[in-house]
């Protein structure tokens, strides 16, 4: 073994620039914190940037969702769907309703990482491998687009929702228009893209790791409940995070080790970038009457550069009008690649196909570039259509 290597081979040099290849938003996120502070140097204001109910909310459902998918109930229920259908139009639209619907009472991010690689396997080994790139994106803008409904089913919405205190009928109210033309349009492109569609049945014979723990469903779905009083502000989150972490302790600890802990980290990072931001008096100029003027607009072209989480932290600073702000960086999860962690997890899975299928590796349909010309026709038409409808809404 060479000096400073690891013992599976690897320089600490090198775990560390893997690491950041694997987070790369975390290593963006830390980078523009660091560069900040040369500008404002550690204080005791520090303190007052982290947003704790935002983190503890998100903990949380983390953790819940964690719970449910270590019980084998997405994989049962996958399980079922396989088994109950099989002609690939009505499979590809359940996988697709499935993500949206789990989108609700998971983050995005979450359920595209249940949801992508079992999308995967039904499509491949059931010989329609070439849906792969359009259902891909279609579970994509499905998590995206469907999870803005609620507080809790976009990181982002759960740290705008503590933030300015928005009531849970007003959320949903100032959602209503946007999210109700996404469902339309994401059925509407399901069906256009499977018209037609023909292969082989689905494989009853599919192979699920997880067995169904109806014990464990059942502490999920309690502590779902418990985070839901705590989203919704029946309970203080912090007994919510007390309830959620003991329970896990005592019934299931792999769930502590799976838990997204470098998003965490990079909300933390985004609250240091966006507190500094906010304290440099020409920024604080600058994006306040950018914001004043069209703060639509604006929420969406600053996603598209450094993505809807950090810009609702940053924006938020410069503005009290939230209705603007919180559309403004849903909708901006269509679009560029970097408009929401969903794309990018997205677009990681669908190139690490031929990693996970060798035996496809010269199969043109798994191209990045077979990926990448849908991507950019359907997330730029779905962003201009929501913009649109989001102008006729008076915002």
């Amino acid at each position: 073994m060479k000096p400073m290597e690891s013992s599976q081979g690897k320089s600490p040099l090198q775990v560390i620039v893997g690491f950041a290849r694997r987070h790369i938003v975390l290593t963006i996120a830390f980078i523009a914190a660091i560069v900040t502070m040369v500008f404002v140097p550690p204080d005791e204001a520090y303190l007052d940037y982290v947003e704790w109910d935002t983190l503890g909310s998100l903990f949380c459902v983390l953790a819940v969702a964690y719970t449910l998918r270590f019980s084998g109930a997405f994989d049962h229920v996958s399980r079922w769907v396989v088994n109950r259908f099989s002609a690939p139009r009505t499979i590809v639209m359940i996988l697709v309703i499935t993500t949206g619907l789990l989108a609700t009472v998971a983050t995005n991010d979450l359920t595209l990482i249940v949801m992508l690689p079992f999308t995967a396997t039904t499509l491949i080994k059931s010989g329609w491998g070439r849906y792969c790139a359009p259902v891909f994106l279609l579970e994509c803008l499905a998590a995206n687009l469907c999870g803005m409904i609620m507080p809790f089913g976009n990181p982002h919405n759960l740290y705008l929702y503590s933030y300015y205190s928005i009531g849970v009928v007003d959320f949903i109210r100032v959602l209503a228009a946007p999210f109700i033309v996404s469902i339309v349009l994401i059925v509407g492109c399901t069906l256009f893209v499977m018209r037609g569609a023909h292969g082989k049945s689905a494989s009853r014979e599919h192979k699920f790791v997880l067995p169904l723990d109806k014990r464990r469903v059942v502490v999920g779905l309690v502590l779902l409940c418990v985070t839901a009083l705590a989203v919704f502000r029946v309970i203080p989150v912090y007994w919510a995070v007390i309830v959620v972490l003991g329970v896990i302790l005592i019934t299931d600890r792999r769930v502590l080790k799976a838990v997204d802990y470098p998003l965490l980290l990079t909300f933390v990072c985004f609250f240091v970038f966006a507190g500094n931001m906010a304290r440099m008096p020409f920024l604080n100029e600058w994006l306040g009457r950018f914001m004043a003027a069209d703060g639509l607009l604006t929420s969406v072209l600053l996603s598209q550069v450094i993505s809807n989480v950090p810009t609702s932290v940053l924006l938020s600073h410069f503005t009290s009008a939230w209705p603007a702000l919180v559309v403004g960086t849903n909708i901006a999860g269509t679009g560029t690649l970097v408009g929401s962690l969903a794309n990018l997890i997205t677009f990681r899975n669908f190139t690490n196909l031929t990693r996970m299928f060798p035996e496809r590796k010269d199969d043109p349909w798994l191209s990045p570039r077979y990926y990448l010309k849908p991507y950019l026709l359907l997330n730029f038409g779905f962003l201009i259509v929501l913009f649109a409808v989001s102008r006729l809404s008076g915002l």
